[in-house]
C-alpha cells in the first residue's frame, strides 16, 4: 500500500511552521518563532515576513529530515492561504508552489480556521486516541477569533457564531497592556491568576443575541475600574494584580461557555471541541471538562503543542483535502479575511 506523506507549511502570522502527516499520523512537526516583536506589544507584519522567508527553508529542511523521508517520496504539499497577514502568507503561498512544480506534487490551500478544528484529528500514533464524532461543535478562539462552528464534516464547517468586535485573545493582550504585562497577555494573565480570587472584581458581561461574541464592553469596564481606582491609589494595579487577572480570565471563560452552551442544547449537539491559542488558558480547559460533567458533553480539549498555530494542523486537513482530490491551483493568491462559511 502506498504511503501518504504529506507536507504541511503554515505562516499566516509569525510563526513558520512545517510537519509532515503520514497517512493521518504526525511524523514531525518543527516551529521557529519570532521574538523580535515582544518589543513592539504585538505582531508588525512587515517584520514578520522577512523573518519568514529567513525561516522557510530550514524549517522545512529539519521537517523532512526529522520525519525521516526523502522529499521525493511527499504526496502533496499543503499550505495556509488564509486568513492571516498577506505578506506573512505570501512566503508560504510561494514556497509551497515552487515546491510543488518542482516535485511535480499536487498543491493542497488550506484555511487556517478549519485547519484549527481539523487539529482534532491529528494521530500521534496513540491507540487509545479520540477524536470528534459529526456533527461536533467547536469553539474557536484567538488572538483574531472567537466563533462558534458547527463541523458536519472535515469539508463542510459553517460558523454559526462570532465576536463582533474584539476576539477573546484580544481582550486578554489588551487588558493585560494596560496592566503592564508583556506581549502576548493571555498566558501571563493565565500564570498570575493562578495566586488570585475569579471573584474580587466584577466586569460588564455583554447582552447580545444569538450565539455572537462581544468583547469591547468587557475590555471597557476593566479600563474604567483600572482608571477609577488609581486615582485613589496609583498601586492599585500592583496591589491587586492577581486578582484582577483571575477575575478579568473567568469573565472571559464565562461569556465564551454561556454561547456554547446555548448552542448546544439548541442545536442538540453533545459532540463539543475546543481549539486555538487561547484554548491553552488553563481556566477555559478547566471549564470544558466541568460543563462536559455536568452536561453530559463528549469534551475534545487539544494537547497544547496544537492550539496556537502550527504546521501539523494544515498537514492534516492538506491530508483529507488529498484524500478527496481537492487540489489547488498554482494561479491562486492568499487572502487575509473569510467570510462566514469555512
Amino acid at each position: 500500500m502506498h504511503r501518504k506523506l504529506i507536507l504541511g507549511i503554515e505562516s499566516s502570522c509569525d510563526d513558520t511552521s512545517a510537519a509532515v502527516i503520514c497517512d493521518g499520523v504526525l511524523m514531525s512537526n518543527v516551529i521557529a518563532g519570532q521574538s523580535v516583536h515582544e518589543q513592539y506589544g504585538g505582531v508588525v507584519p512587515e517584520l514578520a515576513s522577512r523573518a519568514h522567508q529567513q525561516n522557510i527553508i530550514p524549517v522545512v529542511d529539519q521537517a523532512i529530515k526529522q520525519a525521516g523521508i526523502d522529499k521525493s517520496e511527499l504526496s502533496a504539499v499543503a499550505f495556509t492561504r488564509g486568513p492571516g497577514l498577506l505578506g506573512s502568507l505570501l512566503v508560504g503561498t510561494s514556497f509551497a508552489k515552487g515546491f510543488s512544480q518542482a516535485l511535480n506534487i499536487p498543491l493542497v490551500e488550506v484555511n487556517h480556521l478549519q485547519a484549527h478544528v481539523q487539529a482534532h484529528f491529528i494521530s500521534q500514533g496513540d491507540q487509545n486516541e479520540k477524536h470528534p464524532a459529526f456533527p461536533f461543535l467547536c469553539l474557536l478562539v484567538s488572538g483574531g477569533n472567537s466563533q462558534i462552528i458547527l463541523v458536519r464534516s472535515h469539508a463542510d464547517m459553517e460558523v454559526i457564531g462570532q465576536t463582533i468586535d474584539d476576539a477573546a485573545g484580544e481582550a486578554f493582550d489588551k487588558c493585560a497592556k494596560v496592566m503592564g504585562l508583556p506581549y502576548p497577555g493571555g498566558p501571563h494573565i493565565d500564570r498570575l491568576a493562578q495566586n488570585g480570587n475569579p471573584k474580587a472584581f466584577k466586569f460588564s458581561k455583554p447582552r447580545i443575541p444569538g450565539y455572537n461574541y462581544s468583547f469591547s464592553g468587557l475590555k471597557t469596564s476593566f479600563l474604567y475600574l483600572l482608571r477609577d481606582e488609581m486615582k485613589v491609589n496609583p498601586e492599585f494595579v500592583k496591589e491587586n494584580l492577581n486578582d484582577l487577572c483571575a477575575s478579568l480570565q473567568e469573565t472571559i471563560v464565562d461569556i465564551l461557555m454561556i454561547k456554547l452552551k446555548l448552542a448546544a442544547h439548541d442545536l442538540k449537539i453533545n459532540q463539543v471541541a475546543v481549539a486555538g491559542g487561547v484554548s491553552a488558558n488553563s481556566s477555559l480547559r478547566k471549564a470544558f471538562v466541568d460543563y462536559g460533567m455536568k452536561l453530559g458533553w463528549d469534551v475534545f480539549i487539544p494537547p497544547v503543542a496544537f492550539t496556537t498555530d502550527n504546521a501539523a494542523m494544515i498537514a492534516i486537513s492538506g491530508y483529507f483535502k488529498y484524500l478527496n482530490h481537492d487540489f489547488c491551483d498554482l494561479k491562486e493568491v492568499p487572502y487575509a479575511r473569510v467570510n462566514n462559511i469555512l
